[in-house]
């Protein structure tokens, strides 16, 4: 899995002017728990943050909070409902003997029968929750679509990988080949 470097600087916490000051300086205020760490707020560049909101993949956060150092996972990320500038981020801390659990990117490969034939593919899960040692986990999930046929579908249930299990419904839709007009008109030509 990739991992993300972000610096921090220790804040004091209990006061909104104090936060309110903190966001002034274009920082955002952050805290990490978990793990057996006792909590520590922090805040971050809003800059060098977006390096790790602003991308479909998820990342191994190591955090640099004043000289100490912790490996998270963005746990939770409050948004501005008007400006989409992020509020306020929760890291969660790994322990590198336990197994943690995290969202992983599907990324869709091969070219599907059921597309060749004229259907359109749906992929409406971009994400799964899976659940495995911090060394197992994948950049991405890999869903080889090249079987798939009209009408077909692939849930998380049908998916397995080494060493990772996915935590995600086993009914959760990855993706599906749904039929067109033109995908059934030609089934009806072929038919005749």
């Amino acid at each position: 899995m990739k991992h993300f470097e972000l610096k921090g600087k220790k804040r004091i916490t209990g006061k909104k002017a104090d936060v309110k000051s903190v966001r002034k300086e274009e920082r955002v205020p952050c805290v990490i728990y978990g793990a057996g760490i006792e909590n520590v707020s922090f805040s971050v560049d809003e800059k060098d943050l977006k390096g790790l909101t602003h991308t479909p993949f998820s990342h191994i956060v190591d955090l640099d909070i004043e000289g100490e150092g912790h490996q998270a996972v963005l746990k939770a990320i409050q948004y501005h409902p008007v400006t989409d500038r992020a509020l306020h981020v929760d890291f969660l801390a790994l322990d590198p003997a336990k197994p943690v659990t995290i969202d992983v990117p599907v990324k869709i490969t091969g070219n599907s029968i059921g597309v060749r034939q004229g259907g359109k593919l749906n992929v409406p899960t971009r994400k799964l929750k899976v659940c495995g040692m911090i060394e197992n986990l994948p950049d991405e999930l890999p869903v080889d679509i090249t079987e798939l046929g009209l009408g077909k579908q692939i849930n998380a249930g049908d998916l397995k990988f080494d060493g990772i299990q996915i935590v995600s419904p086993k009914g959760t839709l990855v993706c599906a080949v749904r039929a067109t007009r033109n995908s059934a008109a030609a089934a009806t030509e072929t038919a005749e």
